[in-house]
């Protein structure tokens, strides 16, 4: 038997008997919590969507679950998503990537209060590493190709954060944190309601100095929303979310750079409103910026080294009407249109200038009571490269007693060609403005149970990506240029439960088995694990007590050799966390927590080692 299939084998039979033992606890117990299920996701069809009808494989992190975990950035709470590898370049503060479904980690689209974080030109892997969530935000990803609903990019999925509405009585709160690797932080916040205005707002910082010599990280982000009811129709807000980092850059383990440095601003805002012109007419409009300006730079005393700065701005138009007045019917149809301009004084000196319009129209179509069906067309233009054309269906069977969902997809997606590949100029180098979008189509099918009285859900889906049209570099020629010659090929099975045992705990597990291959070149796609997984067991003790425990394992990673640049095979690792609180009083609550407690010395990127074990505590007082 071949030894990678073993964790599969074993992820279902763990999940079986996960399931079997939660029938039978009720069976016997009425008395049975449920467990929040994140009913409606907003991400998979561009309106408010019940999660049991949806066709596709989404995933939905509340802020409460984030809070309850510990858990404080994007990357921790992808960590929980199956289908979703991620790997960082070391510990806090570092470069990080994601890898939906196995596509490249620039084929992932990440929407940040309903704005565009990154693009072909503005890269998502700075803010991922060392961004903080808000205390209101939460993560809804939707897996498989979404370019139908959300252009370029949206190859592998889509990541979105969103700061939601304030609600309840006005309360705020503070938290300090101290630990290990001398980290210290701090956090402001404060969400509710009155009349017609509702707001959320956070405020952080950080600073640890890591494991390794120059490595510290010092970070600030402020997150704020704000929402005013005009009447029963016209309901108008605001969002201003901004991040601001410093990275101490050693390199890996065999550059040991005592020296460089990287920085980043990233503030992104938008103006919106939420129109009901009747009850069956509805429109949400969207006018937001990006402002990102990212520079890296060495500290060597009396050595002129070079500054690299980038920096990318944009500027968004999104609206969408939706019609709900046909009878099972939903129809949402919209636009975006932006303007986006890069400078890269960098390898391939980039002062450059893009504008797209995009246009989309979705039905959402419910013909028989047990069917739920979708499909849509996108069509986007661009004036650097020219246009793309779009579609994605799905399907949803859910039975009678809405415990049972089998359901289905398939789409296709596209990803622009870069500045650099298109119009780069370098020594030895010469961009291709004749190149033509990367391009994608997937599929999956898969079955959701929901069990009794809303205490859990088990869910397993299969997957298939086949990507064509892929950008390479070609230095067999004088100048290198790029070209349209590359094909790969994912697929693997997803495996994820959230369940409620008992009337105090909570489990969470999530796997996944994933080939990949790179067709062109006969050799598997780097950092994509074969297997990998996450689980996590949460209780609540009672008097104020409750504990936690995580693992995350990797396996079956494939990668370039950080000293001698040879293809490797990565070791495998587990890594485990415990956390605990203990809530005082109403007001004070006391936190605790221990990263990788088992001191485990690994890799998430061949020659980039990540923290070993660290201790850290926080006070939280309810102003």
């Amino acid at each position: 038997m071949p030894t990678h299939i073993v964790p599969a084998r074993l992820a279902c039979r763990l999940l079986a008997v996960a399931a079997s033992l939660l029938w039978g606890l009720s069976a016997r117990s009425q008395s049975v919590p449920a467990l929040e299920l994140d009913p409606v996701v907003v991400v998979a069809t561009r309106t408010p969507a019940d999660l049991q009808t949806l066709g596709s494989a989404v995933d939905a992190t509340t802020a409460a679950d984030l809070s309850r975990q510990q858990l404080f950035s994007v990357a921790d709470a992808l960590g929980a998503v199956p289908g979703s590898p991620v790997a960082a370049n070391g510990g806090p503060g570092s470069d990080v990537s994601v890898f939906l479904r196995g596509a490249n980690s620039d084929q992932v689209l990440f929407l940040v209060d309903g704005l565009r974080l990154n693009d072909s030109n503005t890269d998502y892997a700075v803010y991922l590493g060392g961004a903080r969530l808000g205390a209101t935000d939460s993560v809804e990803v939707v897996r498989g190709p979404q370019s139908t609903l959300y252009g370029s990019e949206a190859v592998g999925g889509v990541v979105s954060i969103q700061a939601q509405k304030g609600s309840g009585e006005p309360s705020s709160e503070a938290t300090v944190e101290a630990g290990s690797f001398g980290t210290v932080a701090g956090l402001l916040s404060a969400q509710g309601a009155r009349g017609p205005w509702a707001w959320s707002f956070s405020a952080s910082g950080l600073h640890t100095d890591n494991e390794r010599a120059n490595n510290a990280f010092d970070s600030g982000n402020v997150i704020l929303r704000l929402d005013r009811a005009l009447s029963d129709s016209v309901a108008l807000g605001t969002t201003l979310r901004g991040y601001s980092g410093r990275y101490g850059d050693p390199g890996d383990i065999y550059t040991n750079d005592p020296y460089a440095h990287e920085t980043e601003e990233n503030w992104l805002a938008t103006v919106f409103a939420d129109l009901k012109f009747t009850p069956e007419w509805t429109a949400h409009v969207t006018v937001g910026g990006q402002d990102r300006r990212y520079v890296s730079f060495d500290e060597s005393p009396g050595v002129f080294t070079s500054t690299t700065t980038v920096q990318n701005r944009r500027g968004v138009l999104d609206a969408q009407a939706t019609y709900a007045g046909f009878a099972a019917q939903k129809l949402t149809a919209g636009f975006t249109a932006e303007d986006e301009t890069t400078f890269d004084n960098g390898y391939g000196d980039i002062d450059r200038r893009q504008t797209l319009f995009g246009a989309f129209a979705e039905d959402e179509w419910h013909p028989l009571a047990p069917l739920y069906l979708t499909g849509g067309l996108r069509y986007d233009d661009f004036d650097t490269f020219g246009h793309a054309l779009t579609g994605r269906v799905t399907a949803a069977w859910l039975s009678a007693d809405r415990q049972f969902k089998v359901r289905a997809s398939y789409g296709t997606g596209f990803n622009a060609p870069s500045f650099l590949e298109l119009y780069g100029v370098s020594s030895g180098y010469q961009g291709n403005p004749d190149l033509s979008p990367e391009r994608s189509r997937g599929y999956d099918a898969g079955a959701d149970w929901f069990l009794p009285a809303k205490l859990g859900v088990l869910s397993a889906t299969w997957f298939h990506n086949d990507f064509s049209n892929l950008i390479d570099y070609n230095f067999n020629v004088y100048p290198g240029t790029t070209v349209n010659v590359g094909r790969a090929v994912t697929e693997g099975l997803e495996l994820s439960t959230k369940l409620a045992i008992g009337a105090s705990t909570q489990l969470r597990v999530a796997y996944t088995y994933l080939e990949s291959d790179d067709v062109t070149n006969a050799t598997r796609l780097l950092r994509r694990p074969r297997n990998s997984g996450s689980a996590d067991l949460w209780r609540d003790l009672g008097r104020g007590w409750s504990a936690g425990v995580g693992l995350h394992v990797v396996a079956g990673v494939a990668d370039v050799d950080a000293l001698t640049y040879l293809d490797v095979n990565d070791p495998d690792y587990m890594v485990a966390r415990i956390y605990g609180e203990w809530r005082a009083s109403p007001r004070l609550a006391l936190r605790a927590r221990v990263e990788n407690l088992l001191d485990k010395k690994y890799q998430p990127v061949n020659g980039y080692p990540a923290n070993g074990a660290g201790a850290f505590g926080e006070v939280d007082w309810k102003l």
